[in-house]
């Protein structure tokens, strides 16, 4: 196998000391990143020239890639970044806005003309050696046999400076932390449609989903307003912690988001709330077909800090048949039968035994259940399936196609008749669940027939809606919305 179909770790040390250095340095990154996967950075590293000349100060810093180029090819592409950015080669230790070396490659040793692997000098170097010393400290040079922090720590390095990786200025006030020009609070301020691959389960079996958050904070009203970059701060800071221990389902992962946007804004209360494509293996009716699709999850939690309600939810797609349409057709059929002279009841028996026309939409159903008590996702989205006119599928031969167009019809139903089955089916699945239990169920029917959308929703306690369920001649409807429910 030669060098090229391997992937191969090196080492390379960027700098420059002309116009914006530290600009130009996370330029030259950037085009790094065009072959190669950049695995580790350094701090910034200032130095006097090395011929004490009197030009600017560099600014260094090393770094650590993934590669597939072989050394000749990787040193060709670095030079190419170096003339791309405005480096010329006509003096020796001229300024320069960059200059990158390659220092290491695996743990090769290469003598030619064009090409010297380990750099020769970077043992003299100390504006090399520490900071490759902050990201490599164990790698051992071919040559030497030596550490590089034990080849850091021989060197003087008295005139390498760290320097902060940041633009030059400083903030003079916290503008968001002040009053509010105008004197109004807002009700919540956030970042919406941040898009993250999440871990969900348990250590050992956790899996990636793809993810879109929401992360919202509730301000004192003489705030002005929020630090927008503290939000994804939070999430980035939870990363690590959330591969050493992933959160096993997404409402504890959203709860865990929205205690940290607390204490990180200093808000009165935080809200987060995340969507995730979840796969899920299903069966199809009549071929008994593997195959795999995806469900939304959805996962909301609210906190001030000491206590907090969490929301388990799904999105699910479906299929609805319209009644209305079905019972025309019914009646049109029954005439048609007793016009070619069937009897009255000869027609509407006929009319009985065969599934009737109706126009057919592709439905979208919701269920958020809000308690302490666990409740399963996975369970959630087969309720909304058995609610709907039927399920569907993404992959369908010949029977299962007619086993779903057929239950469509057996069971035409309205979207206000899908929302009281989901409520229904939620109430005799989960007998144990609380009174104080927060749910939602929605449903709306892309129609087929109309430029609009048909819409259904009912939100509420558990309690208040088993009560209607027992009536069943009054209905006492009390609601109480998700953004109720979830005020502490």
């Amino acid at each position: 196998m030669n060098l090229q179909e391997q992937r191969h770790v090196a080492f390379i040390l960027l700098g420059a000391n002309l116009g914006d250095r530290q600009s130009n340095i996370l330029q030259a990154l950037q085009y790094i990143q065009v072959r190669a996967k950049v695995e580790r950075v350094s701090s910034f590293y200032e130095t006097e020239p090395l011929d004490g000349s009197d030009q600017p100060k560099y600014l260094n810093m090393a770094c650590q890639i993934i590669t597939d180029d072989s050394p000749k090819d990787l040193l060709a592409f670095l030079k190419w970044i170096e003339r791309r950015m405005g480096r010329t080669f006509a003096e020796r230790n001229a300024p320069r806005p960059i200059d990158i070396d390659l220092l290491f490659y695996d743990d090769l040793i290469i003598k030619e003309s064009d090409i010297w692997i380990p750099h020769p000098r970077m043992q003299e170097r100390a504006f090399t050696l520490i900071p490759l010393a902050e990201i490599a400290p164990d790698y051992v040079h071919p040559l030497t046999n030596e550490t590089i922090k034990d080849m850091s720590q021989k060197i003087d390095a008295s005139t390498v400076k760290k320097v902060d990786r940041s633009l030059k200025f400083k903030l003079e006030s916290d503008i968001q932390g002040g009053r509010p020009s105008i004197n109004v609070g807002l009700s919540r301020v956030g970042i919406t449609n941040l898009n993250r691959v999440i871990r969900l389960g348990v250590k050992g079996k956790a899996e990636l989903f793809y993810a879109t958050l929401d992360f919202f904070a509730y301000l004192d009203p003489y705030k002005a307003g929020v630090h927008m970059s503290r939000f994804t701060d939070v999430l980035e800071g939870i990363v690590e912690e959330i591969s050493l221990e992933p959160s096993p389902d997404i409402e504890s992962l959203a709860e865990r988001l929205a205690l940290q946007v607390v204490q990180s804004q200093r808000a009165k209360k935080a809200e987060v709330r995340i969507k995730a494509k979840y796969p899920m293996e299903r069966v199809t009716p009549i071929s008994a077909k593997k195959t795999e699709e995806l469900f939304t999850f959805i996962g909301i939690a609210s906190t001030d800090g000491k206590m907090s309600r969490r929301v388990i939810g799904v999105e699910v797609e479906g299929m609805t048949a319209c009644p209305c349409a079905q019972d025309m057709m019914a009646s049109h059929s029954r005439m048609l039968l007793k016009e070619a002279g069937y009897t009255s009841e000869e027609a509407a028996k006929i009319v009985s035994l065969i599934p009737m026309a109706t126009h057919n939409q592709r439905a979208r159903g919701t269920l958020l259940v809000g308690s302490d008590m666990s409740v399963r996702a996975e369970h959630l989205v087969h309720i909304i399936e058995a609610s709907m006119s039927s399920e569907t599928y993404e992959l369908l031969k010949r029977p299962d196609e007619f086993f779903v167009v057929n239950k469509a019809h057996q069971n035409a139903r309205f979207a206000e008749d899908v929302v009281r089955h989901m409520l229904l089916n939620l109430v005799e699945v989960y007998p144990d669940l609380p009174d104080d239990t927060f749910v939602l169920a929605r449903e709306e029917s892309l129609e087929s027939i109309h430029q609009h959308n048909a819409f259904a929703e009912r939100s509420g306690l558990l309690g208040d809606i088993r009560g209607e369920i027992r009536l069943k001649d009054d209905i006492l409807c009390s609601s109480v919305t998700l953004e109720e429910w979830l005020k502490l």
